[in-house]
């Protein structure tokens, strides 16, 4: 897969990217930031492009740590009004046709025993990603540009201790494919494995537009668990299908990025990718 390994490659070098803006700051000029990455302006406009879609000065704008506040203001979504009128998620969830279920409460506290999970090394826009998924769907996405694959495995394996794992990523490569590639390819089916409110706060999330964000607190809202701030966070951060149950889109109300057990590198590239495509 070819067209997989060069998104991954764009990837990598967008988390360089990332690293050298914020080390020289927005103002940093194109040629600035080229020379810091070891390439050509050419070559590195033309690298970079492929991937974001436009230019690396444009791309700096949704870069800023700022940019989260900038979201938080004009692209907040209110989760109790669209889980209210059965909205769900818009933009690129929307074109996946995405359908979930769930484990039993009884399932899931047998921590997967007698469960097979399939799983596999893809790459992804975003850097290479751990899937994993059963007969019924995807279950796991971890991505390990910010960490290491064994970590990344370790996470995702710990989730379902008792449950037997069998490499075969052939097995997932329809689902992965739609899910990360430039067009959907078929359905992609989601088994969502975890405790009932841990699911409440993941169905929650999947109603946020792609571009959009919205906070922890209106999510505790819209699952009318108003008070329980703290644990809908850790439920946000507990989830185990990243990108496609869009955890990534959950700020602080204050407009902080907030967490992301990915690493915030990806939660930012992620955002400014989703946000220049809305606007295009």
């Amino acid at each position: 897969m070819p067209e997989e390994k060069t998104d991954s490659y764009h990837y990598q070098v967008m988390g360089r990217a990332i690293e050298v803006v914020d080390r020289l700051g927005p103002q940093a000029t194109l040629e600035q930031i080229a020379r810091e990455m070891g390439m050509s302006t050419a070559h590195f406009q033309r690298l970079f492009s492929q991937w974001a879609g436009v230019s690396p000065k444009r791309y700096q704008q949704y870069l800023t740590l700022g940019h989260a506040k900038t979201l938080l203001a004009d692209r907040f979504t209110t989760l109790e009004t669209a889980l209210a009128t059965g909205l769900s998620g818009g933009g690129r969830l929307h074109d996946l046709f995405l359908r979930w279920e769930a484990m039993s409460p009884g399932d899931f506290a047998r921590a997967g025993a007698g469960l097979t999970i399939y799983w596999g090394w893809f790459e992804s826009p975003f850097g290479p990603a751990l899937v994993m998924g059963t007969d019924k769907g995807l279950c796991g996405i971890g991505f390990s540009a910010e960490t290491t694959e064994e970590a990344a495995m370790e996470d995702l394996v710990g989730r379902w201790p008792k449950a037997d794992f069998v490499e075969d990523p052939m097995r997932l490569r329809p689902w992965v494919l739609s899910a990360f590639g430039v067009k959907a390819e078929g359905p992609v089916p989601l088994f969502m494995i975890g405790a009932p409110f841990q699911i409440k706060v993941w169905e929650a999330l999947m109603q946020i537009p792609s571009g959009h964000v919205t906070t922890y607190s209106e999510i505790a809202q819209a699952i009318e668990h108003p008070k329980a701030v703290r644990a809908v966070g850790t439920a946000v951060g507990r989830n185990p299908i990243s990108y496609l149950i869009p955890c990534h889109r959950a700020l602080r109300k204050s407009g902080g990025l907030g967490g992301y057990h990915w690493g915030l590198p990806v939660k930012r590239a992620i955002l400014a990718w989703e946000a220049v495509r809305l606007e295009a």
